[in-house]
């Protein structure tokens, strides 16, 4: 299964925010990745520099490669409403995401792990594909024999955010999706409209 196996660090460290969840490295060093320090850095940064940036930072995100994205962004343009928008919609209703949202897992990266492993249902059956896209009214629960595992109390006990468009029943471990989030619930710092003008020349 395709998935991004480089250094988190030094990506959280490009783009100077915690996109992996907590690492200490970004407290150490609050400043981008090289050899040649803080000190030494470009003056001038293009356009589609800025652009590019947003989207890798998007994609590391949420954990989807390339193609994936790219597939995405076509999606989200054939469908109506604001492109930049419906597009981080797509990227939140993702399964691996929305168990992350729910608290089930604390990184995006232990969802994706949480779905490959099949721990996770959706409808009572049980879905291992991360990208599989959440429907409003959709249930999502983790497997009763999973319903022990530590890694799932432990993130349940110290999960303290709540999202608006999901509902948690914390006794039988289940979370609906009541309907796509809109862009002011979204908490992440994505410029979605520089995506959208990269993707559009």
């Amino acid at each position: 299964m395709a998935r991004y196996t480089g250094p988190i660090s030094k990506i959280a460290r490009r783009f100077k925010e915690p996109i992996f969840g907590p690492d200490k490295a970004l407290e150490r060093k609050n400043y981008p990745p090289g050899q040649h320090g803080p000190n030494k850095r470009r003056s001038k940064v293009s356009e589609y520099n800025i652009q590019l940036a947003e989207k890798q930072k998007a994609k590391y995100t949420y954990g989807i490669l390339e193609r994936q994205f790219s597939n995405m962004f076509k999606k989200a343009s054939a469908k109506t409403g604001i492109t930049g928008e419906v597009l981080l919609q797509l990227c939140e209703s993702r399964l691996d995401n929305t168990i992350y949202r729910l608290g089930v897992a604390n990184t995006r990266r232990g969802a994706r792990q949480l779905v490959s492993h099949k721990h996770i249902t959706v409808n009572g059956e049980v879905v291992n594909i991360p990208s599989y896209q959440m429907r409003p009214g959709d249930v999502v629960g983790v497997r009763e024999r999973s319903k022990s595992l530590l890694a799932i109390t432990d993130s349940l006990a110290a999960n303290t955010n709540k999202s608006e468009w999901l509902d948690w029943d914390k006794q039988d471990y289940t979370g609906r999706f009541l309907d796509y989030p809109t862009r002011e619930q979204i908490p992440e710092n994505i410029k979605e409209q520089l995506i959208v003008e990269l993707y559009s020349k």
